[in-house]
């Protein structure tokens, strides 16, 4: 550290003694600091360091009112990481201990002695400083650091952006169903009290529960009428397909996606596929993705069914129609539904293309 940066420290003097205070300025004018001010009245000191932030802070501790030991209680509350810069002056040998303990980094004695002032002052500026310049540099690092995985996630969403839409190459009419998705999940997330950071990943990740559909032959994935045996049995790995597609990512949104893409049609009571999972077994996000989608494939025309109203989908779901059974969905999630409702048929109606 130069020379020179020690002597541009900001030094603040307080004493109620107007003798002390000209002393100190005098050995520390004549020793090279240049930036120094100071006050007899203690009750100046907090908004003279929140304006000024002092390097260091030259402190008596017996001053009437307002002592040295009150004053640095109220810096604490300015200084973020607790870091006080004050070197206490005191004639007490009891106080220095006290003193030390309160936060005080060091102390001058009275009668001041020109060689331990400006030893001590010197010693004080340079740890000051150099604290100053770790956390600067600490903070630089951590905007850094903020910046690069704002950039690594906003790549993360614009792969899964474009392979959404690669989906929806495959079948115009999903569109609106994955924009849909999105909003359902995050809204039965955040009635279920789940983290930001969850109700983060499941918006963006819960669009991609189809991916493996891009590798269904088109005269299945289209077909107008029942499916076969044969051709049920192909429709169903688009589950295992997707999950090979995103797996293996370093992404939370495509980790979250391999695992609804997988999951999403596995059911409560163990009736789902691909793997038969039931109960607690089937990945959260998965169940209420499960939800979600069937709500919406009510709601929605199929070749199979006309599209239902909300109220017959309610119906359906909380008491089951044979082919969709209340059995199937997590009864924490079906409760939290119940009492969400006017928010879904509020997503459906205004998120229909």
């Amino acid at each position: 550290m130069k020379a020179s940066d020690v002597l541009d420290g900001r030094l603040l003097i307080v004493d109620d003694q107007a003798v002390n205070v000209l002393l100190l300025e005098r050995m520390l004018t004549g020793a090279g600091y240049s930036s120094i001010d100071s006050t007899t009245d203690p009750r100046e000191v907090f908004e003279l360091h929140r304006r000024n932030r002092y390097d260091l802070i030259l402190l008596d501790l017996q001053m009437p009112g307002v002592d040295g030991f009150q004053v640095m209680e109220a810096l604490e509350e300015i200084e973020p990481d607790g870091y006080l810069p004050v070197l206490v002056v005191t004639a007490q040998p009891g106080h220095k201990l006290r003193a030390l303990q309160a936060g005080a980094k060091d102390f001058i004695s009275k009668p001041f002695e020109l060689p331990e002032v400006l030893a001590r002052v010197r010693n004080m500026l340079e740890v000051r400083l150099l604290h100053e310049k770790l956390r600067t540099s600490n903070d630089l690092l951590e905007e850094r650091v903020r910046e690069r995985t704002a950039e690594v996630t906003q790549s993360y969403l614009e792969l899964i952006f474009t392979m959404t839409r690669a989906a929806e190459h495959k079948d115009e009419t999903t569109g609106a169903h994955v924009q849909r998705i999105s909003h359902y999940c995050r809204e039965l997330a955040g009635v279920l009290g789940l983290d930001a950071g969850f109700v983060d990943r499941i918006f963006f990740a819960s669009p991609l529960h189809d991916i493996g559909k891009i590798g269904i032959p088109d005269h299945i994935l289209l077909k107008p009428g029942s499916l076969t045996p044969e051709e049920w049995s192909v429709m169903k790995g688009h589950t295992s397909m997707g999950a090979k597609i995103l797996g293996q990512s370093k992404s939370p949104y495509l980790q979250m996606g391999a695992e609804i893409a997988l999951n999403h049609h596995e059911l409560w009571n163990g009736g789902g596929y691909p793997n038969g999972r039931q109960g607690d077994a089937i990945p959260l996000s998965a169940r209420i993705m499960n939800l979600c989608d069937v709500y919406d494939a009510l709601r929605s025309a199929r070749p199979y069914k006309p599209a239902f109203d909300h109220p017959t989908t309610v119906g359906i779901m909380t008491h089951g129609d044979g082919r969709t059974m209340p059995g199937h969905f997590d009864p924490a999630l079906l409760a939290a539904f119940q009492q969400d409702l006017p928010a879904f048929r509020e997503i459906f109606e205004s998120c229909t293309a």
